[in-house]
């Protein structure tokens, strides 16, 4: 027997097995998240990383948590741990109803609401459903990056559409459907994320969130509005979602505890006509059954409790003093010609550098000094934009933000030297 194994484990050695063969085309073309990447790189060393979209675990409400957990086991173990309906728990899903009608004004009776494992889940479940390979697909640009990945596994054909200050720049997206239609195409989905975007920090003015409803109705297309970063307000007055202003039901809206209770739960929700969500529960059912039924009973409290009416103020104190102390650093440091993004809240700052200089390319320089970022490129569905990059100000303290900044502003000046000669 050990003679046998002995020649087995030569005959492997010699001839290793071909694992690529076993792949189907869809993995072949897979790539691994280049954030995810990077945070690998920076967890060695000392290296102050402005890179990921990472909560501060400060703002984890630990000891609210241990209370409710511990009255869950306790009087609600029988649906805690038990398996549930894909749809999700019915308590959490009214909760989440009451409290979006609330605060968003946005009637329980025009949407149907589904749990998700986190809105990343959501996203692909929205290709998996409304994708064909082919449909044309709208996102900003620069966009979610997660977002590009979910949808382009579809194999979509997609069309970006510029921002300003003021979100996506709907003018041209009126422009570009009317192209599509002379070409004899129609757009299909288009995705924002309309407060507080990721990557830009910007957001979406109220006169363009209504348009944007029109030209759904006049092209006929549907609305992906992704709100993870809505609560999430330093400045400004708030803005009611996209969602709010539709009366036809094309506005899909996707929302997450990942923010405002804690990422490790992954659980989110989907807010839609109910035939729409019937689609998407048939498409999840194949998934994973249902979403996690511990994380969604606490949840549940969370919410009907009162904690995330009371937790969200906590949130936005903690996280605008590093929002402004981004912004200061910035101009602080950072040299002339160089431009960044003033949001009111989220967790992103975008910051684009003069024409020549590539942001991949310096992101070797800037590791070596000790500071990290998302290089600019990633956002953008064809790659074309060199010269920017993504800031995150909300999981590393103000010191540290701005001796990062400090630092990552000493890579820029070297940068823009080597330009000149």
């Amino acid at each position: 027997m050990e003679e046998k194994a002995k020649k087995l484990e030569k005959k492997l050695a010699a001839e290793p097995l071909n694992f690529e063969s076993f792949f189907s085309k869809k993995a072949m073309a897979m790539k691994a998240s280049e954030v995810r990447e990077l945070l690998k790189l920076v967890e060695a060393g000392d290296v102050i990383s402005l890179a990921g979209g990472l909560p501060a675990p400060e703002t984890f409400p630990v000891d609210i948590i241990k209370d409710i957990t511990a009255e869950v086991l306790e009087k609600h173990a029988d649906k805690a741990l038990q398996y549930g309906t894909t749809k999700g728990f019915t308590p959490l899903r009214l909760a989440l109803a009451r409290w979006m009608e609330k605060r968003y004004e946005i009637p329980m009776s025009k949407v149907e609401i589904m749990t998700v494992a986190g809105s990343q889940q959501a996203l692909d479940l929205i290709g998996r459903v409304f994708i064909n390979p082919g449909d044309v697909i709208a996102v900003e640009g620069p966009t979610y990056l997660a977002a590009i990945q979910a949808f382009k596994y579809y194999d979509p054909e997609f069309v970006s559409i510029p921002m300003d200050d003021n979100g996506m720049i709907v003018d041209v997206l009126e422009e570009k459907l009317a192209e599509l239609k002379r070409e004899g195409k129609r757009l299909k989905v288009l995705y924002t994320v309309s407060t507080f975007q990721n990557p830009m920090g910007v957001t979406m003015s109220v006169d363009r969130r209504k348009r944007l409803v029109e030209l759904a109705d006049e092209y006929d297309f549907l609305i992906v509005e992704d709100g993870p970063y809505s609560e999430l307000r330093y400045s400004g007055e708030p803005i009611l979602p996209i969602k709010h202003f539709d009366d036809s039901g094309r506005v899909i809206y996707l929302g997450t505890f990942s923010k405002i209770l804690a990422p490790g739960f992954r659980i989110g929700w989907v807010a839609a006509h109910p035939h729409l969500i019937r689609k998407m529960e048939i498409a999840k059912q194949s998934i994973d059954l249902c979403t996690n039924m511990l994380g969604q009973v606490i949840a549940w409290k969370y919410v009907e409790d009162g904690h995330l009416d009371r937790h969200i103020p906590e949130i936005v104190e903690f996280y605008k003093p590093r929002r402004d102390a981004m912004l200061e650093a910035l101009e602080e440091y950072m040299p002339e010609g160089v431009r960044w993004t003033k949001p009111d809240g989220g967790m992103f700052i975008w910051v684009t550098l003069p024409e020549g200089i590539d942001t991949k390319l310096m992101m070797e320089k800037a590791v070596a000094k000790g500071v990290a970022y998302v290089p600019g490129e990633a956002f953008f569905t064809h790659r074309e934009v060199k010269n920017a990059m993504r800031l995150n100000f909300t999981y590393v303290p103000e010191e540290k933000i701005r001796e990062g900044v400090k630092r990552l502003a000493e890579v820029v000046e070297e940068e823009l030297k080597r330009l000149k000669g």
